[in-house]
């Protein structure tokens, strides 16, 4: 017992904790990071056989598994990039931002105005069963799509959004973006996912929210033309809510983007 308490207090020693501290701080910042996407579970898997496989060449002498893991250390890490690339790209594009880009966090005031809003749009279009697609910008950019949109840098207020989604109108058709408290364009076409969706109610519209959160950090409010409901759809997911809980998702939304 003695052999092996020195034993383990020679393997202890500073270095040895900030070496562990580190590693736990690195694999913390990563679930951080891909938490609440696609790519979560994926993580969690690749750190688990990690682990596994770690703890497995250390126990047991295995040269030609351990040579194998070494020259496959090349594929993996390039394989990565490859697979996270959204969510690196968001995580980049939050380093490289000293603010938000829009709403700062100690204007309540404007922040809780622009959700009134939007949420009284919602509820009034939703009642009349008149489709909408309302995009809020996150931290990745979307100029392409705005681009390709008509521009309006408008106030986010309840006559503008009922009126460009007024059935006819020759902005109804596509999605609105806003970003801060300004609507910067209307009529915008979103990218539509590949994914088989299992639920057939839904349509054009939530294929197409699906479609731009799983391309960006952007959370979308859609309104079911044909149903009345109202959808959110962020990091590739898309719920049903009401109007009472769409009030808490965008605070939640604004308070942390």
């Amino acid at each position: 017992m003695p052999d092996i308490l020195a034993s383990f207090g020679r393997l202890l020693n500073w270095t040895s904790l900030i070496d562990v501290a580190l590693v736990a701080l690195v694999i913390y910042l990563l679930l951080r990071l891909f938490s609440g996407t696609q790519a979560m579970q994926l993580l969690r898997g690749l750190l688990i056989v990690a682990l596994v496989i770690a703890i497995l060449s250390q126990v047991v002498d295995l040269p030609a598994f351990n040579w194998l893991l070494r020259n496959s250390l090349p594929v993996v890490l390039f394989a990565i990039p490859v697979i996270f690339q959204p969510e690196l790209r968001r995580a980049l594009e939050r380093l490289g931002r000293s603010a938000p880009l829009f709403l700062q966090r100690g204007d309540t005031t404007k922040t809780q105005n622009l959700i009134n809003e939007v949420v009284r749009s919602v509820d009034y279009l939703a009642q009349r069963r008149t489709g909408a697609l309302i995009v809020f910008h996150g931290i990745t950019e979307l100029g392409d799509i705005i681009d390709r949109g008509v521009r309006v840098d408008g106030e986010v207020t309840f006559e503008l959004l009922s009126t460009i989604f007024f059935p006819n109108t020759p902005l109804h058709d596509g999605a609105v973006i806003v970003r801060g408290d300004r609507l910067l364009a209307a009529s915008c076409v979103l990218p539509l996912t590949d994914r088989e969706l299992s639920d057939s109610q839904l349509g054009t519209r939530h294929r197409a929210a699906i479609g731009v959160t799983e391309q960006s950090d952007a959370l979308v409010v859609v309104v079911s033309e044909e149903t009345g409901r109202v959808s959110v759809a962020r990091n590739g997911r898309i719920v049903r809510i009401d109007t009472n809980r769409l009030r808490a998702v965008l605070s939640d939304f604004f308070s942390t983007t």
